[in-house]
């Protein structure tokens, strides 16, 4: 396998493991220019294996698996569908986050899509009971975006990671807060938050007493970070 397979490979596992990425979250990933970033994923879309989306002027575009570039990762699951104009900032967040929570903390983080194909025992790790029933008549839950995965050979359990870029309604977000600090399939919940959210949050925490069990970064904070 020559060298450029192997990277191609290697980034396609990442994306598997993860979801949607950007250029800049490659770049910051690898140390690398931005316009070298562009370029490794650029070749991936022409070689069929990845799909662009640019759904929102403003934000940059993201790349995701197509089918061949599931059975190039060895990705299991359904081809995931294109990124959409009210997921986009969202998305790109998410992977920006990952990357400084990896970097940061030398830990592996998993996407929410990731986990739900592992199976429905990977995937609790990923949500909270919200109590009662949605209005398909199945258990209410709440799912984090990310999971920081527990070191090999460590007993702690994984960490959810909830990205909050916009302020949720209060009352759902302090159900959330209470489900989360009752939830003993994570560790605990690290809140990414953006500047209009964080006073949101941390508000909702404190109503729900979950201060033991909820920590927030500031957005800002953690993308400044570099390891």
């Amino acid at each position: 396998m020559s060298a450029v397979t192997e990277s191609r490979i290697a980034v396609l596992e990442w994306i598997a493991r993860l979801g949607p990425v950007s250029a800049e979250a490659l770049s910051v990933r690898h140390g690398a220019t931005l316009a070298s970033s562009r370029a490794r994923l650029g070749a991936a879309v022409r070689a069929g294996q990845l799909s662009r989306s640019a759904p929102l002027r403003g934000v940059p575009a993201s790349y995701d698996l197509t089918r061949a570039g599931m059975r190039a990762s060895g990705a299991r699951g359904g081809v995931p569908p294109r990124v959409g104009p009210a997921a986009a900032a969202h998305v790109h967040a998410c992977a920006l986050v990952a990357v400084h929570l990896e970097l940061r903390y030398g830990q592996v983080v998993v996407g929410e899509r990731a986990l739900r194909a592992r199976g429905r025992h990977a995937a609790a790790g990923l949500s909270c009971s919200l109590g009662g029933v949605s209005a398909a008549g199945m258990p209410s839950v709440h799912s984090a975006d990310l999971v920081v995965e527990r070191r090999r050979g460590s007993d702690a359990a994984p960490v959810a990671v909830e990205v909050e870029l916009t302020v949720k309604a209060p009352d759902r977000l302090l159900r959330i807060c209470r489900a989360w600090a009752r939830c003993r399939s994570v560790g605990g919940v690290l809140y990414v938050a953006s500047p209009a959210a964080e006073r949101a949050v941390l508000g909702a925490i404190a109503a729900a007493g979950a201060g033991d069990r909820i920590v927030v970064i500031p957005l800002a904070t953690l993308l400044a970070s570099r390891g």
